[in-house]
């Protein structure tokens, strides 16, 4: 425990350990993420060893070293001075960080994930992107980090089975069940949709206790693709925009939306999501993403009442996993801070798939 002077300084906690910052003997400050004992947390580090342990790009949050003892298990990252992007997007700070420098976030977080699908040896589904896990340095440069949920695949194979994972609110449908589709690095795709959302409107996709929103904008990104169709970008978020600050909403909203679509197979790959960020590729309206006879569609909370145990009818699809007794959902209505990554058994299979757009 030298490293952190006995476990002094806190950064945060997740669902499988807790983090305290530390510092090299060379100055260099860490980040130690102290792993909980359980059979969960036995995974993960097992996990984030092989997968970002064999990583090297400059948007992936480097592993810097590791400690497996019977007593304890720790994995070392270098230390982003900045923390998470969920503390400027759903912390109120959102003003410190302006459009442009939004763009660069949203554009680097596509670089780390197309690395991990096309560019590693063997592909690496991450099955956690939010804005929790994608970390800030210094310069406000994106870094992938918490590779606890991933999954390695090799490249000839065209589905994987795996156990259900992620963060609810941020995981694509077919990851919670089959028969919305099947898991491929189109799930990470549809994640990645719903953090430039998050980022576009400064605030989160489904929003409980704001009574202000609790009828049209319950779900933003609903809201938001009514607002794209009809071009009107500076409402997106609160407040005035300029003309350029209108650009990048757009650019980022229409991307996001592209990525969030039910249909799997209408979602760009990340290498294209890229394209499309960076202007060499035409982004057209996306058809809405939200299809309204899907069975998820009877999914709902009551925006009037967001803490009832009433299943209501669309106007919007939810994404939850299929529960008839609305247990998970419940909780987070009344408690969204339990927001956390878990998983749960479910076979998939899956064909390849090509973007429709």
């Amino acid at each position: 425990m030298t490293y952190t002077h006995n476990l002094a300084e806190k950064l945060g906690k997740g669902g499988f350990g807790t983090v305290y910052k530390g510092q090299l003997p060379t100055g260099r400050g860490i980040a130690v993420k102290i792993l909980d004992e359980s059979k969960q947390s036995e995974q993960q580090f097992i996990t984030e060893v092989a997968t970002v342990g064999t990583t090297c790009h400059v948007n992936l949050v480097r592993l810097l070293g590791y400690c497996s003892q019977a007593s304890i298990k720790a994995l070392v990252y270098e230390y982003m001075e900045n923390g998470s992007l969920e503390r400027y997007i759903h912390g109120g700070r959102h003003d410190e960080l302006d459009w442009k420098q939004l763009y660069s976030i949203a554009l680097g977080t596509a670089r780390g994930i197309a690395y991990l699908h096309d560019e590693c040896r063997n592909r690496i589904l991450h099955f956690d992107i939010k804005p929790h896990n994608v970390l800030l340095d210094a310069n406000f440069s994106p870094k992938v980090a918490d590779f606890g949920l991933a999954k390695i695949a090799d490249r000839e194979e065209s589905h994987v089975s795996v156990a259900n994972r992620g963060t609810l609110g941020y995981s694509a449908p077919e990851m919670w069940s089959r028969m919305y589709g099947v898991v491929t690095d189109k799930s990470d795709v549809y994640s990645y949709g719903m953090l430039l959302m998050e980022m576009v409107g400064a605030r989160q996709n489904i929003d409980f206790h704001n009574k202000e929103s609790r009828s049209s904008q319950f779900f933003y990104p609903e809201w938001a693709f009514k607002q794209v169709e009809k071009g009107q970008f500076e409402n997106l978020r609160k407040g005035n925009m300029s003309e350029e600050e209108q650009g990048i909403a757009k650019r980022l909203s229409l991307v996001g939306l592209w990525c969030i679509q039910f249909n799997a197979s209408r979602r760009p790959p990340m290498s294209e999501v890229i394209q499309m960020l960076e202007g060499n590729a035409d982004i057209s309206l996306p058809p809405c993403p939200f299809p309204v006879d899907s069975p998820m569609a009877a999914m709902q909370l009551s925006a009037s009442d967001p803490s009832s145990s009433t299943i209501t009818t669309p106007p919007f699809p939810f994404p939850f996993p299929v529960d008839p007794s609305m247990t998970a959902v419940q909780h987070y209505a009344s408690d969204p801070s339990s927001l956390t990554s878990y998983s749960l058994e479910v076979e998939t299979n899956n064909p390849k798939s090509t973007h429709g757009a």
